[in-house]
């Protein structure tokens, strides 16, 4: 395969434990659309498809495509989820940023027809003034340059 442009690529070969993680991470519909996409990048990769032709196939740049790829191969598919940032450390977990954004889209409160900050943050166990910036990581989720 490959268009023959570019260095050549040796093929991202996945254990059956990686594919089923990966294929799982693409389906599952509470997952981050990033990651989401990371998962499709490498899917294709093992398939043999060069870089340009998976930047093609996913309408991701080449860039993006050879980022993720790098970090497969070395971190496998740890090198898929994001590394910690710079600054204050967070306060808030993501299984609880999580919790939250699964809450808010798959369930509905007792009595009410939308989670309210108040609600959310009484069913949780979180703050009030913590719930709406959970929310914010939900609309960020998946768009580039955020």
């Amino acid at each position: 395969m490959g268009d023959g442009r570019g260095p050549r690529l040796a093929l991202l070969e996945l254990t059956e434990v990686e594919r089923e993680a990966l294929e799982a991470l693409t389906r599952r519909r509470t997952t981050a659309q990033a990651l989401a996409l990371r998962a499709r990048i490498m899917l294709a990769c093992a398939q043999g498809l060069s870089n340009s032709e998976v930047s093609r196939l996913l309408g991701v740049s080449l860039p993006t495509v050879g980022t993720w790829r790098a970090r497969f191969v070395v971190d496998r598919l740890d090198g898929l989820f994001d590394e910690p940032r710079p600054g204050r450390p967070r306060t808030v977990s993501d299984a609880d940023v999580e919790r939250i954004v699964v809450s808010t889209l798959e369930y509905k409160p007792r009595n009410a027809t939308h989670w309210s900050s108040r609600s959310m943050a009484a069913a949780t166990g979180l703050s009030r003034s913590t719930v709406p910036g959970c929310r914010s990581a939900k609309r960020r989720i998946g768009r580039p340059g955020r």
